[in-house]
């Protein structure tokens, strides 16, 4: 750019600014008056100038983000008509959730599998399924969500034990591309902070890469959840693919690029003034899209309370088709590119995660870490300390315990459970809970509800 517009008018350092400040608060303290701390001790200046960006580096994808609609497979005639609405009515991918096995051809019957992206959670294991989908769908837009250690954090047990797992994963990463994610979104919504998160994240996949080998990194992707702090969200996204390069660098890898998959985060989501999560999931969506995201999945505003239906569907996938068609979205991945509060946000993230993860690793590494307790306390931790600022209004969920409609009531029309299931089994280890935060004070207007009665 000419600096024709800005010749007459000199440079000014970040001391003269600081100085500037200081005249005009009059006596108060600068960083008592002007400075804060996030939950992850990050501190956040008044300003921000060349000197905070240590690094200018492209985030995202030049192809722009796709817009994905999950589907749960229960009835593959059905699915696939669903599927084939959907891509009528502008999805690009779409992530199938499946329990069993499934019949492929009719699910995909009358798609081109060329054109569109693919990912498929199965909740169960089983390589030689895993390699029939394989050769049915090329290998390159197929991304399969599959996360033995994922599954084992969150649910505290194995799908079989650590031999037949690892077993049965070592078949199917030998035969598949794409063959793995690992899913960062499950520390967000068990109320991880933004550091622990990419910390987690990348101890996470080294436990994979460990295991498999750098040359299997190629075969490793991601699942990241974004909540309401707009610029960190996108600072978190750009950390996690500076660590995830730093860490491959390591391994001998080059020109490492993270693949991630986002939707937004469940645990700041409420029940009460449900129309309010709409407004979330905007901005939300807008974070993953500036953060770098592939592929986005977005969260319908009723999701909590509700069986999957089409109007809230289509909302969630219209709040997408109007960022990317309508506001300028299209290829906007590096648009934060050069914002020098998201690049120190960024580089600072990164540098905390780090020595975190330094630290599971100096531990035993992730797995060790997760079977004595020690990752799962640090949540809790955090978890906690969030619903104490969410109880002080220090934390605001507008509808929840700011401006509450009282006049809101929603007894009687929860077709889900809305609420953290309390499992009676037996476990390895205490695992991963995903919880929302405002469950706790959505249960007690329940009951005043139903006391009212």
């Amino acid at each position: 750019m000419s600096d024709f517009l800005f010749s007459e008018f000199e440079a000014i350092s970040p001391a003269a600014w600081k100085q500037k400040i200081q005249v005009d608060l009059k006596g108060e303290d600068y960083n008592e008056t002007l400075l804060w701390k996030t939950n992850e001790g990050i501190t956040i200046k008044p300003f921000y100038t060349q000197e905070d960006a240590s690094y200018q580096k492209e985030m995202g994808s030049k192809e722009g983000f796709r817009i994905c609609q999950t589907i749960i497979i229960s009835n593959e005639q059905e699915q696939n008509l669903l599927l084939i609405d959907a891509i009528k009515r502008g999805a690009t991918a779409v992530q199938f959730i499946a329990k069993r096995k499934f019949n492929l051809a009719v699910l995909l019957q009358g798609i081109d599998l060329t054109v569109l992206k693919i990912y498929i959670k199965l909740n169960f294991l089983d390589a030689t399924f895993t390699a029939e989908i394989a050769k049915f769908i090329p290998n390159k837009y197929c991304y399969f969500q599959i996360d033995i250690l994922g599954s084992l954090a969150e649910d505290g047990n194995w799908f079989v034990n650590l031999k037949e797992d690892y077993r049965q994963l070592e078949h199917i990463v030998s035969t598949v591309d794409n063959a793995l994610v690992v899913s960062g979104d499950l520390y967000q919504n068990a109320g991880a902070n933004m550091v622990q998160q990419l910390a987690y994240s990348l101890a996470h996949a080294n436990e994979y890469l460990n295991h498999f080998g750098a040359e299997n990194a190629h075969k490793i992707h991601f699942q990241f959840s974004v909540a309401g702090h707009y610029f960190h969200e996108i600072a978190k996204l750009r950390a996690f693919r500076l660590l995830w390069e730093a860490l491959l660098k390591e391994y001998g890898v080059d020109n490492a690029t993270a693949h991630i998959f986002v939707q937004p985060a469940t645990r700041n989501k409420t029940l009460y003034d449900y129309n309010v999560n709409m407004l979330r999931t905007t901005s939300e969506c807008m974070s993953a899209i500036l953060g770098g995201a592939d592929t986005i999945s977005n969260l319908p505003y009723d999701h909590i309370y509700a069986e999957k239906n089409d109007f809230g569907e289509r909302i969630a996938r219209n709040q997408l088709l109007i960022l990317q068609q309508e506001s300028g979205f299209q290829k906007s991945q590096n648009f934060a590119e050069g914002s020098y509060y998201i690049t120190s946000l960024s580089t600072q993230m990164a540098e905390k995660a780090l020595t975190i993860f330094k630290q599971i690793e100096q531990g035993g590494g992730f797995l060790k870490q997760l079977k004595e307790g020690n990752i799962q306390r640090k949540i809790k931790e955090n978890a906690s300390k969030e619903d104490t600022q969410f109880r002080q209004k220090e934390l605001v969920l507008l509808g929840a315990n700011l401006y509450p409609n009282k006049e809101n009531l929603m007894h009687g029309n929860l077709a889900v459970a809305p609420f953290a299931k309390q499992r009676n089994i037996k476990t390895l280890f205490p695992p991963i809970t995903r919880k929302r935060i405002s469950e706790n004070l959505e249960k007690q207007r329940l009951q005043q509800e139903i006391d009212s009665l």
